[in-house]
């Protein structure tokens, strides 16, 4: 029977009490910067954190955001530290839209959502990072999947699932319950009940997509549920997605989310609606029974009524939720089963007793048929925990069953002996079967740190002022503790020392809140203890003004110098991570000089009072640097030292963060950063505090066109009023703006919105296709607090632009010899001829060829515009190639692949392919009859347009200027590539345009 303790306001205000110390960590004075991290507020000191922590850089950062726990098996608590080392890795900050995300990916994939979010994992990122003190990180997460990039609409393609509409749908995702799960933890539920609108319409969206009435279950392709060739699956004509089917997954997923959404609607005091959402889960849970072959839950074909013979893991996953009856537990017995789910390295994903197990798994990726999967595992742990505490008590499991599961799996992570999380382990041997090198380490696509404190040591979160602690240690543990865990405001510890010799507090269990022991039992007890919920301390929100996740438009960050492995893009991507592979850092390593800089240009200025730079030290040839400068370039062009800088600390630490305070703030488009080389830099930030009282809005992008003057509106609405409201409109460069109407007002009341109009002039040398910025800034009073927009402006390609006609082929007569053939590879040139008003390429097998026209390239600028007339319909190959060339060795041309419908480009120089310059790959688009592409080389860019129904749209852009200067660029041929496999590639029309000389 579980102990309940009162926990008085009186007792718990007391911060130091019989041995225990204080740890303080004060907010920021008033006025002043923002503290580096959450206030941790009082707490205990036990435990030797730094000790613990081991080399992890940044440890700072634990110290304020994470518990700390200390275990007598050191495979676990290894593990546990390791695993919130991979965690932080995750944490990518995407610009002042939607902020902070987690990752599961560190580097970016190609079927992820904006900014490399993937929902698969998203439940189990809010459960794991629902015990850090530092709440800014899963508010911006929950809101990028309910309100921002992630809740956006996504093509409903087989790559991307055909069967829904939106990111947040493309996987199954137990959204709702994980929300609620962490408002447990933290004791702050506002953000939930302002959101419920959201919450509502996620669960709703696969009632929408995947619930079928008649049998009152959801639905689901295998591959949507993260589970690509299941047992299931291969029993089907389509291995890979596998055959939809009644799943006890997402029906379990439902099941929690509207128990979920019943909590927060009753918090928010519809009682009618909870009771609906009641309603519909257990109809669900009663339903859910057709999934029950009469001693596991497992898949059900669509076009079937009864369950496939096999036993696969997902069939725990109700218990997660608490949705399975207690009359169901003979399911566990299949867990140690030899013949079920037991492996050395497992838990198996399908039972050992299936025929297809470990079917073609060591293939290649992603098999679920066998391999263990750390997301099904640590699935399965919860659910084992949650049987374990929450249900009657059984024989088919025990604690030691849960802890020889948990140790399994922490030493599944293992890789050299080092700890180690890839994709999935081989059940039977000590290695990771899917690897991949650059793409699964520290893969986060599972929970281990909150099976270690909710389950292992029982820390049970309550929506009420209380929490459980119901350890699950075995019995032969003499102690253990968790330190400062950040629950509803408060600091929990709990130790556990048998005889009292291992913390010297005394023996038996004891618990303190924000340093203040509160209970003491001489035996390891199920204890449920009532407190005073407390609101976390609040921390501003910010915006890093030189974060650029997509690489694409404005911040750019260049370097004076850069080892070939590394870039300066890496310094200001989002992401802080201190590895080698994937890497994200830039360094000078094998520098020539004497000193090195890296540069962050803003595109237009920005407020700089915040800067913040965590330097890459491998202890090697790459070490932190004794000295840096921090400098930013007036309007002449000179660099000079930044005035007024405060650093902390005062000089560079080692796999620190570096802060540089700036007072009074500077109002600068560069900055860099000068270093004695070798140096590196992991992560620049450029941090600033918005006013919370105003909101800045610039239209969403903005046209421009060289030696134009367009007309922009600012608007400033007060959520309150405010006093002496100023606003500026920073533009690039060379550029020039002007208020046509107020830019000021002093008093703009709570409600109102203040609109400016501004004239701008671009000059006719922009480099227009760089999507160079406007920037809108507002500020109010003596306020240190800066709020701002951003528009990137677009160039819109128009034919008109480009006056002069340098070359005009509308293959009315046969001009083919005129073109000199180039061939990039080494690959047959096709038959070439023209005919019937088209130039056609014949071939029956690979053929390549590059038609170089018999003029140059223009200085400044140069459109090849060409109208195919049909394409091969061969495969792969069946490809457009535009732009220009040199010989062999030396060309610059975009391409279009009917095929798979998507553009690039390709960059040679000197016969060297120059990856860096062709702007990464790949964009989508089709090619309809009648549709023409165009490539501009013009301001160092090759740009790629598509025109459909008259409009002209961009879908590429190649940074050439990477690989060849404007005047190499200028004694180039534009040029038409033809590529294909087999058939016939016809094109109507090749013209080049160039814009007059001035």
């Amino acid at each position: 029977m579980a102990l309940r303790v009162r926990i008085g306001a009186m007792l718990a205000a007391v911060l130091v009490l019989a041995g225990s110390a204080a740890v303080v960590t004060p907010a920021r004075a008033a006025g002043g910067p923002p503290a580096l991290y959450p206030p941790t507020g009082p707490g205990t000191s036990f435990l030797d954190h730094r000790a613990l922590l081991g080399d992890v850089p940044e440890p700072a950062w634990y110290e304020a955001n994470i518990p700390f726990v200390d275990l007598p098996d050191r495979s676990i608590q290894d593990t546990y530290y390791y695993r919130w080392r991979t965690f932080k890795e995750a944490l990518k900050y995407t610009g002042g839209k939607d902020g902070w995300i987690v990752t599961e990916f560190l580097g970016p994939v190609g079927y992820s959502a904006p900014f490399g979010g993937i929902n698969a994992a998203a439940g189990h990122h809010l459960y794991e990072g629902r015990w850090l003190r530092d709440r800014r990180y899963l508010d911006d997460y929950l809101d990028y999947w309910l309100t921002g990039s992630g809740a956006e609409a996504k093509p409903a393609t087989e790559a991307l699932n055909k069967n829904t509409t939106d990111w947040a749908h493309q996987y199954s995702f137990w959204l709702v319950d994980a929300a609620v799960a962490r408002a447990e933890v933290t004791g702050d539920w506002r953000l939930l009940t302002e959101r419920l609108p959201q919450l509502r319409r996620q669960y709703e969206g696969w009632k929408k997509s995947n619930y079928d009435p008649a049998r009152g279950l959801y639905w689901q392709t295998p591959v949507w549920d993260a589970m690509e060739y299941t047992a299931g699956s291969y029993q089907t004509a389509d291995p890979y997605h596998g055959g939809d089917g009644f799943r006890p997954t997402l029906n379990a997923y439902q099941y929690g989310d509207a128990r979920a959404l019943a909590t927060i609607l009753r918090r928010a005091g519809d009682v009618r609606s909870a009771q609906r959402y009641e309603r519909e889960a257990a109809a669900l849970r009663t339903n859910l029974t057709k999934l029950w072959d009469g001693d596991f839950y497992k898949h059900v074909q669509r076009d079937a009524t009864t369950p496939i013979a096999d036993r696969e893991l997902m069939g725990y996953v109700p218990w997660y939720f608490h949705m399975a009856p207690a009359g169901n537990a003979r399911a566990w017995s299949q867990l140690t089963d030899a013949q079920g789910f037991a492996a050395p390295f497992g838990p198996t994903t399908t039972e050992r007793r299936s025929p297809w197990f470990m079917h073609q798994a060591q293939d290649g990726c992603c098999r679920w048929d066998g391999p263990s999967w750390p997301y099904a595992t640590s699935q399965t742990l919860t659910a084992l925990a949650n049987q374990l505490l929450d249900y009657p008590s059984q024989s088919y499991v025990d604690r030691d069953d849960f802890t020889d599961l948990l140790r399994g799996y922490a030493l599944t992570q293992r890789k050299n002996g080092a700890p180690y999380v890839a994709e999935a382990h081989h059940p039977d041997e000590d290695r990771w079967i899917y690897d991949g090198r650059g793409h699964s380490e520290d893969y986060n696509h599972s929970t281990f740190t909150d099976v270690v404190l909710s389950g292992l040591l029982g820390i049970r979160p309550s929506g009420g002022d209380r929490v459980r602690i119901a350890p699950l240690v075995p019995a032969g543990w003499d102690h253990f503790a968790v330190e400062n865990l950040s629950y509803h405001g408060r600091n929990l510890s709990v130790l556990w020392d048998r005889d009292g010799t291992a913390y010297g507090k005394g023996p038996g269990l004891r618990v303190w809140l924000d340093g203040v022991p509160v209970l003491h039992r001489s035996t390891l007890d199920d204890v449920t203890l009532r407190l005073d919920s407390r609101p976390p301390a609040g921390q501003p929100a910010l915006v890093d003004d030189a974060v650029n996740v997509t690489g694409t438009g404005y911040p750019v960050a260049r370097a004076s110098h850069t080892w070939h492995a590394d870039s300066p893009a890496d310094a200001i991507d989002g992401q802080n991570f201190h590895l080698d592979v994937p890497s994200t850092r830039w360094t000078s390593y094998g520098s020539p000089n004497a000193t090195d800089w890296l540069e962050v240009d803003l595109g237009a200025p920005a407020v700089v009072s915040d800067i913040r730079v965590d330097f890459y030290d491998d202890g090697g040839g790459v070490r932190t640097p004794a000295t840096f400068a921090v400098q930013h370039q007036l309007p002449d062009g000179d660099w000079v030292e930044v005035p007024g800088q405060r650093r902390d600390p005062a000089t560079p630490g080692e796999r620190a963060i570096n802060r540089i305070l700036v007072d009074p703030p500077v109002t600068t488009d560069r900055l860099r950063l000068v270093t004695p080389s070798p140096s590196g830099i992991t992560a620049v930030q450029l941090w600033r505090r918005p006013d919370a009282r105003l909101r800045v809005t610039l239209p969403d992008t903005v046209p421009v066109g060289a030696d134009q003057e367009i007309t922009v509106r600012s608007k400033v609405a007060a959520a309150a009023t405010v006093a002496d409201l100023r606003v500026s409109l920073q533009v690039p460069r060379g550029w020039s703006a002007r208020a046509v109407t107020a830019d000021r007002a002093g008093v703009l009341r709570a409600g109102a919105t203040l609109t400016t109009t501004w004239q701008v002039r671009v000059p006719a040398d922009a480099r227009l296709t760089d999507r160079l910025p406007l920037r809108a800034l507002a500020r109010s009073g003596a306020s240190p607090e800066v709020s701002a927009a951003v528009a990137p402006t677009v160039y819109r390609f128009d034919p008109a632009d480009y006056p002069v006609t340098v070359w005009d082929d509308d293959f009315g007569t046969d001009r083919l010899a005129a073109y000199r053939v180039d061939r990039p590879v080494a690959e047959p040139t096709p038959a070439l001829a023209v005919a019937d008003g088209a130039l056609t390429a014949t071939a029956t097998s690979r053929a390549f060829a590059v038609l170089a026209a018999p003029v140059r390239a223009a200085a400044s600028g140069t459109a090849v515009i060409v109208t195919p007339r049909a394409f091969a319909g061969s495969v792969p190959e069946d490809s457009l190639f535009l732009g220009l060339s040199a010989g062999a060795g030396d060309n610059a041309l975009a391409w279009y692949n009917n095929y798979h419908r998507s553009s690039g480009a390709d960059v040679r120089r000197g016969g060297v392919d120059r990856p860096e310059a062709t702007g990464g790959c790949c964009a989508a688009v089709t090619w309809s009859a009648g549709d023409r592409f165009a490539v501009l080389a013009r301001w160092g860019h090759l740009s790629t347009w598509h025109e459909h129904d008259g409009a002209w749209t961009q879908i590429h852009d190649a940074p050439i200027s990477a690989a060849v200067d404007d005047a190499t660029l200028a004694t180039w041929a534009p040029a038409l590539g033809l590529r294909l496999d087999a058939g016939v590639l016809a094109v109507d029309r090749l013209t080049v345009a160039s814009v007059p000389t001035r």
